[in-house]
């Protein structure tokens, strides 16, 4: 039996938000805004990778289960962050990474199965580290429009509930240590690389890469008490042990509260085991 929900949250962008939806912190918004922007084709990489495994690799009931619902949970990601990009494309801010992911992902595409899933493993475990912090830091989105809150909040709940799912199935499809790290080092230089870029064009085209204040509060999101790079640093790390499991860092507990606390932003479109 599958331990995953689909769910539908209540978010509606088509009204838009505001251009600094992130407590007013421009830098805090071009950030969250740059990760939005290359979701969809992210998120559809990681579904036809574990869609591509062979079913004969999938003996355990409850890991098929599981594929089935990881891909549910990514296909309602991307449709609302297409939804997301649609509006910061209003707002003046296009994804100007588009092309060149695209040619990457093409050549990721000529390659074997368990390669695009040792690739998926890597981009998972980032973001199931970004969604530790959303649901363990309340600063990170402090004042946050409620709507995107939701919206993030809820897509961190899911990621990090379906976080071990892509590398059961990498295990399971028989991928070895050495692949899995070699390909996280390159997905972990271009996921940097691409990020911050990203997010200079965004604060570039919203006329806020040279404030002060936009700089300021980069280095408080990066270097602050719950900065990033305090959060990121060990788990990054941890990722090149022979012995990583996703869920040994078990944060089910901060899944569970969300869930409690905000029951009327959501409802189960599939509920596990359906």
């Amino acid at each position: 039996m599958s331990t995953l929900t689909i769910r539908k949250i209540d978010v509606d962008l088509s009204q838009g938000f505001g251009r600094h939806w992130n407590g007013g912190d421009a830098y805090r918004t071009q950030l969250f805004n740059a990760l939005s922007m290359s979701f969809p084709r992210g998120e559809q990489l990681f579904i036809d990778a574990v869609r591509d495994v062979p079913q004969a690799c999938l003996s355990d009931p409850r890991l098929r289960a599981e594929v089935k619902d990881f891909i549910g949970q990514e296909a309602t990601h991307r449709h609302l962050h297409v939804q997301y990009n649609r509006q910061l494309e209003r707002q003046g801010l296009p994804y100007t990474r588009e092309e060149k992911l695209k040619k990457r992902l093409a050549r990721v595409d000529k390659l074997g199965v368990l390669d695009r899933l040792a690739i998926t493993c890597a981009l998972e475990h980032y973001t199931a580290l970004l969604a530790d912090g959303v649901l363990r830091h309340p600063d990170w989105l402090e004042g946050a429009e409620p709507q995107m809150r939701t919206l993030w909040s809820w897509h961190a709940v899911e990621e990090t509930e379906h976080k071990g799912v892509a590398f059961d199935a990498y295990v399971a499809a028989g991928g070895g240590y050495r692949r899995r790290v070699a390909w996280y080092l390159h997905a972990s230089m271009v996921f940097a690389y691409d990020s911050f870029l990203q997010t200079v064009h965004n604060l570039r085209n919203d006329g806020q890469l040279f404030r002060l204040r936009t700089w300021g509060s980069a280095l408080k999101t990066w270097f602050g008490r719950s900065g990033l790079a305090w959060h990121l640093a060990g788990p990054v790390l941890s990722y090149l042990s022979p012995r990583f499991h996703p869920w040994r860092h078990d944060n089910r507990k901060l899944i569970e509260t969300w869930l409690e606390h905000n029951s009327g932003a959501w409802r189960p479109v599939r509920a596990p085991g359906a």
